[in-house]
């Protein structure tokens, strides 16, 4: 992060990579959200992108002001195209030093810029390691989006609105990878396998 500005490209491509490494066949598998199959995960992530690629540009109307959870995503037609693409949108979207200033939404929700980029750069941490667990696939985030998503997640660890946004606290050890501790904070157990 170079002055309070995070690119998130790396990640963003990261994630790109994961989906384009999903077969058809697993589409239908579970993940670590119990109420997400593979499709659904991949839809929630082309949504959330579409949102933060809004967010970011401050270009607030229906993807910004939809709450996530009003309905279970789900992947649309031409998605292998689509879902890079907009994950490219995104990374540029807060490319833009104003991205990172001022007020804007996301999820229906008014957040300062920082904040946003910041929930959107764990979005795509967290939900990465959901679609890779779930696929079997090697997953090693992006290594500045990944200590900003174990700060954010960890700065929220024991505020009692999270249950809202986050399940509880999964403990970790101390010493295990940074992945391993972020995932435990965002409600998940690391150890999760399909």
């Amino acid at each position: 992060m170079t002055g309070g500005i995070l690119d998130l490209g790396p990640q963003a491509r990261i994630v790109a990579h994961l989906a384009a490494g999903v077969p058809d066949e697993q589409l239908a598998g579970v993940t670590p959200c119990p109420e997400h199959a593979v499709h659904n995960m991949l839809g929630h992530l082309a949504g959330l992108a579409a949102a933060f690629r809004d967010a970011g540009r401050k270009d607030l109307g229906a993807t910004t002001d939809t709450n996530p959870n009003a309905a279970v995503p789900d992947i649309e037609p031409g998605w292998r195209e689509g879902l890079p693409k907009v994950m490219d949108e995104l990374a540029e979207a807060w490319r833009d030093p104003a991205a990172w200033t001022g007020e804007t939404r996301a999820g229906g929700v008014s957040l300062p810029g920082a904040v946003g980029g910041m929930v959107a750069t764990n979005e795509l941490v967290v939900h990465g390691w959901d679609l890779a667990r779930a696929t079997g696939q090697a997953y090693e985030p992006d290594p500045a989006a990944l200590q900003v998503s174990y700060e954010f997640l960890l700065a929220s660890a024991e505020d009692p609105t999270r249950g809202a946004i986050f399940g509880p606290v999964v403990p970790v050890p101390d010493n295990a990878p940074l992945l391993d501790r972020a995932i435990g904070l965002s409600g998940r157990d690391p150890g999760w396998k399909p």
